[in-house]
């Protein structure tokens, strides 16, 4: 479980493929607090740690994670945001984030109002149901705030803060990002539909 809040990027430094997966070699200042086995937000793909050798570590994403994400866009050298797992007792600064990402979303428009930045997403229509004006949306793993919203696209703002430091600074238009709508949408969408059809 994650909260949104990104603590630090990461730089792609080697891409390698075995079969229908593929295994990224992580150059980050966050590598020395990792150890095998953790749990670790990679632009919201909830990724786990193979090996440790700061500066540098390794995840492998398999072919479910590549085809539901923007994982198999990714490039040597490209930055990725990172946060680890959600500690108990720790202030929930964002939302409820699982880094299981639900699919893909095209940025259409990306506009530098000076001093903020608003991007535009478009989205697939059968999630029109788990998008609500106002409402929380992890866009790259960022808890961001959805508004402008329609039945396949949606505007987010983009203070100066969050985009110094997160992979937002880099992302153009017509790039996929990755999309995980709230968790809580997510359920009451499940048992509309299932008592709907008389299962509950």
């Amino acid at each position: 479980m994650f909260t949104g809040i990104i603590e630090s990027t990461a730089r792609i430094a080697a891409i390698r493929s075995h079969g229908t997966n593929k295994t990224y070699q992580m150059e980050a200042a966050l590598a020395a607090d990792l150890r095998p086995d953790q749990s670790v937000s990679h632009n919201g793909v909830c990724l786990t740690v193979e090996t440790v050798n700061p500066p540098f570590y390794t995840v492998t994403a398999v072919e479910e994670t590549l085809q539901k994400t923007n994982m198999a866009d990714w490039q040597e050298n490209d930055t990725v945001n990172l946060e680890r797992c959600l500690q108990t007792g720790a202030r929930l600064d964002g939302h409820f984030v699982q880094g299981h990402v639900d699919g893909t979303g095209l940025v259409i428009r990306k506009t530098d109002n000076k001093g903020s930045w608003l991007f535009t997403i478009a989205y697939d229509k059968a999630f029109a149901p788990l998008v609500i004006e106002k409402g929380s949306i992890a866009v790259n793993g960022i808890s961001l705030t959805a508004f402008n919203v329609g039945l396949d696209r949606f505007d987010v703002a983009i203070i100066p803060y969050t985009y110094e430091h997160t992979n937002l600074q880099f992302v153009a238009d017509g790039q996929r990002v990755n999309l995980e709508f709230d968790l809580l949408g997510k359920y009451l969408v499940r048992w509309a539909e299932t008592s709907q059809k008389g299962n509950l």
